[in-house]
C-alpha cells in the first residue's frame, strides 16, 4: 500500500470515528500532496511524499516554536496535535548516536579536510537521513566537526 493510498484509508477512518484534528491534519497533508503533484505534473512516489510530509512537520515545529514564544499556549496544543498525527507517516527518526555515527563515517568516506567540504558532506549526509532528522542539527554538527578537522 503506498502512502497515498493509507493516507487516503486513514482520512475515511478517521471520517467515520468522528476524529476531527485526525481528519482536518490529514486533508492538509493530502491537499500539499495534491498542490506538489500540481507543481510537478506528475503523480507523486513515496519518497516525494515523505518529502512534503516531512515538509508540513517542520512547518508545525516553527509554528510550534514561534506560539510558545507568543505565549499563545492554545495554538501550540492545536499544532502539538497535528504534529503528532502527522508524525505518524514519517520513519522512525534517528537517535543523536545514529546521527553523529553517519556524519562521523560519511565525512571519513569522503576524506573531508574542512570547512569547504561542507556542501559535499552535507549532500551525501541528508541524502541518507532524509526526515529522519533535523537538517539544521545535522548542518551544526557538521560545521563544527570540519572546523576542527581544518
Amino acid at each position: 500500500m503506498t502512502l497515498k493510498n493509507r493516507l487516503n484509508d486513514d482520512l475515511k477512518d478517521a471520517m467515520r470515528k468522528g476524529e476531527v484534528t485526525k481528519r482536518a491534519t490529514i486533508r492538509l497533508m493530502l491537499s500539499a500532496l495534491r498542490n506538489e503533484e500540481i507543481a510537478q505534473q506528475k503523480e507523486l512516489a513515496d519518497d516525494d511524499i515523505l518529502q512534503v510530509i516531512n515538509k508540513q512537520a517542520q512547518q508545525r515545529r516553527e509554528s510550534i516554536e514561534a506560539y510558545k514564544s507568543a505565549k499563545r499556549d492554545d495554538l501550540v496544543d492545536k499544532e502539538q496535535a497535528e504534529l503528532d498525527i502527522i508524525a505518524l507517516y514519517l520513519p522512525e527518526p534517528l537517535s543523536e548516536v545514529e546521527v553523529m555515527q553517519i556524519i562521523e563515517e560519511t565525512i571519513t568516506e569522503l576524506g573531508a579536510s574542512g570547512p569547504q567540504d561542507m556542501g559535499k558532506v552535507m549532500g551525501k549526509i541528508i541524502s541518507q537521513t532524509r526526515g529522519r532528522a533535523d537538517g539544521k542539527e545535522i548542518s551544526s554538527k557538521v560545521a563544527e566537526l570540519l572546523q576542527n578537522i581544518g
